[in-house]
């Protein structure tokens, strides 16, 4: 066991503890960024006059006519930037753009004495267009051959041999939507400069030292000049990875030219139509089985709808390619990817990061492929799982792949599945118009920043004289629990109670050059740093405790808040040898680092080992489909998900079910639509409010929902013996799709394989199970049946091959 992931005897780690804020957040006194505002004196508002077009060319902007509004004090025009108008890392988001690349994007911002005086400014900005062709869909993009960034391939075996050789080959495709990220907090930054020009940015952001990077860029000034921090969010998810960087500029522009502090906070509607999403898809696939139903060949194509602009496009569409085989081996695989530009948002992170895009296309194919080979899709998918010695497509080994047939079996034995198969088959033989389904999907997720790089963290940690301990770190809380865990690692390490350690918010000028919080990562690296300062400062506090016991520093002991020797004999309360410490003049505060190691990745050629471990989950779904409606309800959820030796089991729970709810909210409900007609209002969001886009409630809650957390799981290598929660339960909600899809089916005949679209909303799964009524005994389909989700291509029947003792049965269906 690595010194890293030991813990020591009655460690503070592993127990139930609230969330280091829950009372304030429960409360209301919790402060957010724009909480701030109230408590600084004489703030600007900044509102942003925002482009009614898609795709055009600003010919005219007349600001005068705003400055003659009653409190408006001035308009931010690219004019007014003194650094580099950008405010991207790839350099392709002018922060004051020239060419309008998406419905709504902001052309000038004007700011006021008031919100409201601010917005009567935007609405007297004048700005004559040149509107230009619009690509809306990502059909769209493909089809004008619309492209960014580069174009990847992962490729293992020999496929052409391997279809040439298979019992069963099937083809397909698939297109699915991206999700908004409906943090309860939108994007807020509150900006002030001092005396002597330092500036500093109160930001929602999951990125601080990026944020600072862009402001500083911006401005023209460098990093040392402006100080970013992060109180907390309220809701992240991905999307204040990169996103906030733009809204710190405009306000830390504003502070500087007028030298009064300057608020950014959008409102709900500005968040929705300026702010990117979680990534669309589209996907063609083509794919290969033996007699047994082994997966032998997958052939794939993958195109993200990346927006306007690359954000971070690239290493989302990365991790898609690295996910696409979930826990399944398949040994030839060639998948290649693309990006394409659209006039939409630019489309950024979002939990998960690329990976649930990818596994659902293996996900679908093997829900859609099941039928047509004869064979249970529960039976499929665990047949096809890893092994011991396998390894990914991208050459990474497969580490404890037996804890994903570990959580099967036990979610299978937990969840009583058998017995609730044959209840399902009963119930859908005796009920002609409602019908049930009942699923089970696994997940296996790498832990990692694809980005080698990104996978180091820092931390400060202080102790004061009477025993106290303050630490910072470059993590950011956006309500996931991360600074509870940090507060628990500094407690177990240094031996102290809980309530002897606090937590400071997050600066750039306390622990600089930080990575992201992403990609499930924050307590791994964060805590390996908190971590390592504590260890340093024990180092020097062992040979003082050493000195007044009379024992040899090996033989000292930190636990409880005392300091013993080796068997509990002698012991001194900790403060005292932290203060006795300090009258001998040793350092009693430290700046840790941690680095994850045994990382290799080539991007070039999509190969190497980018992640740390695997996470590994089961979950088992339960649904009831209307056959009038295609209305439904999620009736039992099961779930066992492996986080190695939970660091804080209370935090982690919440992170599963809330993962996993977000996760259905994206498969079932989420519809993003954008006006794809040839009106004036092409390209804009038709879902930009609560009202349209509709989120997961209390009602779409699974009547029944067990959760439990993998035992004996320990993870060597990794903080305390823990593995990242953040991210990979969110797919475990394919259960609940490939739940719909087995109870749409259950309204035609048996072995019926049907089209389900994702998000799979009442409308969808009603066209799923007309599809099934109009399937023939043998599978056919009926020409002209409403299967297809309109506006898509007609049905592809590529044919099992002749030897197939099925080869009179089509393909499944393309939606």
């Amino acid at each position: 066991m690595s010194a890293l992931s030991e813990r020591p005897a009655n460690p503070l780690v592993g127990q139930d503890v609230p969330h280091e804020s829950a009372a304030l957040h429960v409360t209301g006194a919790a402060l957010y960024t724009d909480d701030l505002v109230v408590r600084t004196h004489g703030c600007l508002h900044a509102y942003p006059v925002q482009a009614p077009h898609a795709h055009a060319r600003v010919t005219t902007l007349r600001t005068s006519p705003a400055l003659e509004v009653p409190g408006v004090v001035r308009v931010l025009t690219a004019d007014d930037v003194p650094g580099v108008n950008d405010a991207g890392v790839k350099h392709d988001e002018p922060l004051f753009p020239s060419e309008v690349m998406f419905y709504g994007h902001a052309v000038c911002w004007v700011l006021g004495e008031t919100l409201e005086a601010a917005r009567l400014g935007s609405l007297a900005v004048e700005v004559e267009y040149e509107v230009l062709p619009a690509l809306v869909s990502v059909r769209d993009a493909i089809e004008a051959g619309s492209f960014q960034g580069g174009q990847p391939r992962m490729e293992r075996g020999d496929i052409d041999a391997a279809f040439g050789s298979a019992s069963h080959v099937f083809s397909g495709e698939l297109e699915f939507a991206g999700q908004e990220h409906f943090y309860l907090e939108t994007h807020a930054s509150l900006a002030t400069v001092d005396e002597n020009g330092q500036i500093f940015v109160q930001c929602s952001t999951q990125h601080p030292t990026e944020t600072q990077d862009i402001v500083a860029h911006v401005l023209g000034r460098p990093s040392h000049a402006v100080t970013v921090q992060c109180l907390r969010m309220g809701g992240g998810f991905g999307g204040k990875e990169m996103q906030p960087h733009g809204y710190a500029a405009i306000a830390a522009l504003g502070a500087t030219l007028t030298g009064r502090p300057v608020r950014v906070r959008l409102n709900r509607t500005q968040d929705l139509t300026m702010s990117g999403k979680r990534h669309g898809f589209h996907a063609q696939w083509r794919v290969a089985f033996d007699d047994d139903g082994r997966l032998q060949a997958l052939d794939a194509t993958l195109t993200s709808d990346g927006g306007w602009s690359l954000d971070l496009s690239e290493p989302v569409l990365a991790r898609a390619l690295c996910h696409i085989d979930n826990a399944y081996w398949i040994p030839n695989v060639r998948v290649n990817g693309r990006i394409a530009k659209s006039h939409k948002t630019s489309q950024t992170a979002f939990r998960g990061f690329g990976g649930p895009q990818g596994m659902l296309v293996i996900e679908d194919i093997l829900g859609r492929c099941a039928p047509l080979l004869g064979l249970d899709a529960m039976d499929l998918r665990r047949r096809n799982f890893y092994t011991e010695g396998q390894q990914t497509p991208y050459g990474q080994p497969v580490r404890h792949p037996e804890r994903a047939a570990v959580c099967w079996d036990q979610v299978r034995s937990s969840a009583e599945i058998d017995r609730r198969k044959a209840e399902v088959e009963r119930f859908n033989a005796s009920h002609r118009d409602l019908k049930r389904g009942l699923a089970m999907t696994p997940v296996k997720f790498g832990i990692s920043f694809n980005f080698t790089a990104f996978n180091q963290a820092g931390a400060l940690v202080h102790v004061y004289k009477d025993g106290s301990v303050l630490i910072s770190h470059g993590g950011t809380e956006m309500g996931q629990g991360l600074h509870t865990k940090m507060l628990q690692v500094a407690a177990t390490t240094l031996g102290v109670p809980l309530h002897t350690v606090r937590l400071a918010p997050t600066r750039t000028d306390k622990v600089p050059n930080t990575s992201a919080t992403a990609a499930s990562s924050g307590a791994d690296l964060n805590g390996g740093a908190v971590k390592d300062a504590c260890e340093q400062i024990l180092d020097r506090l062992r040979v003082v405790a050493a000195g007044r016991l009379g024992i040899a520093p090996a033989d000292v002991r930190f636990g409880g808040g005392e300091v013993t020797t080796v068997g509990g004999g002698r012991s001194v309360p900790w403060a005292e040898v932290v203060n006795q410490a300090y009258f001998q003049r040793v350092q009693l505060w430290a700046a840790g680092f941690y680095r994850t190691e045994g990382l290799h990745w080539d991007s070039s050629v999509m190969h190497g080992s980018p992640f740390k471990y695997f996470s590994y989950g089961v979950a088992a779904t339960e649904v009831e489909v209307d056959g009038f409606t295609g209305a439904y309800r999620t009736r039992r959820v099961d779930i066992v998900h492996d986080v190695g030796d939970s660091l804080s089991p209370l935090v982690d729970l919440g992170q599963v079910e809330g993962a996993f709810v977000q996760g259905a909210g994206w498969l079932t409900l989420e519809d993003l639509r954008w006006d794809e007609s040839d009106r004036s209002t092409r390209g804009r969001l038709a879902t930009q409010a609560a009202s349209t886009y509709k989120l997961p409630s209390f009602s779409e809650m699974p009547e029944v929902f067990n959760v439990a957390l993998l035992e004996r799981a320990h993870e060597d290598g990794a903080i305390y013996g823990s593995k990242a929660v953040g991210e990979p339960p969110l797919m475990l909600a394919f259960s609940v799709r490939e739940a719909l899809r087995q109870a749409a089916a259950a309204f035609g005949p048996p072995r019926v394989s049907v089209d389900l679209a994702s998000p799979a909303t009442p409308e969808a799964v009603y066209w799923a199970l007309e599809q099934a009524r109009r399937h023939t005994e043998h599978g056919h389909v009926v020409e002209g049946a409403p299967g297809a989700v309109p506006d898509q291509p007609d049905v592809d029947a590529h044919p099992l091959r002749p030897h197939s003792e099925r080869a009179a049965q089509p393909a499944p269906v393309r939606t």
